[in-house]
């Protein structure tokens, strides 16, 4: 798979006229990110500039339309990296960025793309982008519409990170860490400072805690080490988080009547077979 940094088409750049056809049975992907401290030698807009990397990427790959990233995330918890106790973060409220995302999918799903894909880019949106693509399902708004929603960390298989990373401390601590210290590298040095922090104590993952001793939970707002951290390690990254999700997509494997698809035709014929068992077993048979 090439990994060229061409742009790829914007959503935006259509007009409305334009826009219901130039949109038919095509995918639509969306970067959703963050604007927070990420330690002293990475910039506030890291998982925004990561989410929308992600997304370009699979854009080009799939000849998709992109929307514009949205920059204002969930606030950081304490535990990460010291939440709001360092300058710089700019945030919403759990509730607000739920209704904020449902809304958008709901003024989103009235387009006909064959399929959503939503790149996340902030660790603490995760939940709430889930409870807003929910709302928006049980409305039936989603009902032809094929919807991938992750955080571009949880497509890294662990034989990567185990080959790659010595000591990989967990993607809850990754937090201003090796890897994202490493794609910044790769995609924007010049954000990148000098500096090269480590903290030696990682989080546990899933604790909450209050009151926070910052400077003994992170290094600056760090979680983990940067040591390692490499322009190639961050290529090498992105190349298999793009192969996955591009895999991911294309494949549709767990989808309910993915393999009607045109674009899924291609699969080999046992797999074809297998789907249309599948199909003709589910009540109602076939689905447009």
């Amino acid at each position: 798979m090439s990994h060229d940094r061409t742009a790829p088409a914007r959503l935006t750049d259509l007009t409305s006229t334009q826009v219901t056809d130039a949109v038919r049975g095509r995918t639509v992907v969306w970067p959703i990110g963050a604007v927070e401290q990420h330690g002293p030698h990475l910039p506030l807009s890291v998982d925004l500039l990561l989410a929308e990397a992600v997304a370009d990427g699979i854009a080009r790959e799939l000849d998709a339309f992109t929307l514009p990233a949205q920059a204002v995330g969930a606030r950081s918890l304490p535990q990460s990296g010291g939440g709001l106790y360092f300058p710089g973060t700019v945030h919403v409220t759990g509730g607000t960025l739920i209704d904020f995302l449902r809304d958008t999918l709901t003024s989103l799903a009235q387009l006909p793309m064959a399929r959503l894909v939503v790149v996340n880019g902030h660790f603490e949106n995760e939940p709430f982008l889930f409870e807003a693509l929910d709302q928006v399902r049980q409305q039936g708004l989603l009902d032809s519409t094929e919807v991938f929603a992750f955080s571009w960390w949880s497509l890294v298989r662990d034989t990567w990170t185990d080959a790659e990373i010595a000591e990989f401390p967990g993607w809850h601590a990754e937090h201003a860490g090796v890897t994202e210290t490493s794609l910044m590298l790769h995609l924007h040095p010049e954000l990148v400072t000098e500096e090269r922090p480590d903290h030696d104590r990682p989080p546990r993952a899933g604790v909450y805690l209050h009151p926070v001793d910052v400077e003994q939970i992170s290094n600056r707002g760090i979680l983990s080490s940067t040591s390692g951290s490499s322009a190639a390690l961050g290529e090498k990254l992105l190349r298999h988080v793009l192969d996955e999700a591009v895999g991911l997509i294309r494949g549709g494997e767990g989808l309910l009547f993915a393999q009607t698809r045109p674009d899924r035709r291609s699969l080999p014929s046992d797999r074809r077979s297998r789907a249309a068992e599948r199909r003709t077993a589910q009540p109602g048979g076939q689905h447009p």
